[in-house]
């Protein structure tokens, strides 16, 4: 059984304030004809339902959603290899029941770089896939209120790894090879503290990362600690592990990322999708999903 590895956070006042960084990728062959298409969310105003609730108050609205399809528990493919499933795939349907709106064609899937320049270039409405504010995406695009927070943990492969990683700043200060995945929170967090590129790993996917060091190819990986833990809790044979205690936490904030030009067209937007967040809270909605996919 999967661990409950992190809370629920939802404040209203949050609106656009948020900082992190964390996504993970998928089939990129699907970036393409997301990137020629663009959003074609009509203008309009947006309101609340008649009892200040936001039930409802996208109802005729049509918004294009993107997201990614290999972190799990998140957002990844069912054993058919293309039924989307996952705590996002589940968070945005109840979204779209609630408020009403309805998906501009189908939802576009891409690994995490193109779906962010999808996003700041307006070519997406919005973005779910575990994806993080950070700082970066903030200058370029919006993003909702956090729904879940995550920090970001060491995995080690227990026949190849060196002995004296037992923790982030061995890994760090230490003279190994570390894999990550492209443009994600852990990326970003081994570049910020100095790790040299020539002891980086950068793959396009979390699972070739894995791979790399299942084959003992790399000392280790560092992964936001959901998508770690559901890895090793679901690989038959896994020789990975984890070791030391999670870090860099409140810097992996999930939210739901919208584009500048989504929020200029729909007065409100951001504001709609905070207080759908916390209703969705209060009617038991996120704790569904929560028991369903995360515990």
């Amino acid at each position: 059984m999967k661990k409950k590895l992190f809370s629920v956070l939802l404040t209203a006042a949050m609106i656009t304030t948020l900082a992190a960084g964390c996504g993970n990728g998928s089939s990129s062959g699907d970036a393409a004809s997301s990137e020629d298409s663009s959003a074609s969310s009509d203008s309009s105003s947006t309101e609340t339902g008649t009892d200040g609730s936001a039930e409802g108050a996208l109802k005729g609205v049509s918004l294009s959603f993107g997201t990614t399809a290999l972190f799990a528990p998140f957002t990844y493919y069912d054993e058919d290899g293309t039924t989307l499933i996952g705590f996002d795939i589940d968070l945005e349907k109840a979204l779209q029941d609630y408020l009403g709106f309805e998906l501009d064609g189908d939802i576009q899937v891409m690994d995490y770089s193109a779906l962010t320049t999808s996003l700041a270039e307006g070519k997406l409405d919005f973005g779910m896939a575990a994806l993080c504010a950070t700082d970066e995406r903030k200058a370029v695009m919006q993003f909702s209120d956090t729904y879940c927070d995550s920090g970001q943990v060491v995995m080690i492969n227990k026949e190849t790894s060196p002995s004296e990683i037992t923790d982030i700043d061995t890994l760090i200060n230490g003279d190994y090879t570390i894999a990550v995945e492209k443009g994600t929170a852990s990326h970003l967090y081994c570049q910020n503290n100095g790790v040299d590129d020539s002891r980086l790993e950068v793959h396009d996917t979390i699972t070739t990362a894995y791979e790399s060091l299942e084959q003992g190819k790399v000392d280790a990986v560092i992964q936001d600690s959901p998508n770690a833990y559901y890895y090793i809790n679901t690989t038959d044979g896994t020789n990975l592990e984890v070791v030391g205690d999670q870090f860099n936490q409140g810097q992996s904030p999930y939210a739901i990322a919208i584009s500048n030009d989504a929020a200029e067209k729909n007065d409100g937007l951001v504001d709609l999708f905070n207080q759908a967040l916390k209703e969705l809270q209060d009617n038991g909605t996120m704790d569904k999903l929560t028991s369903e996919w995360l515990e």
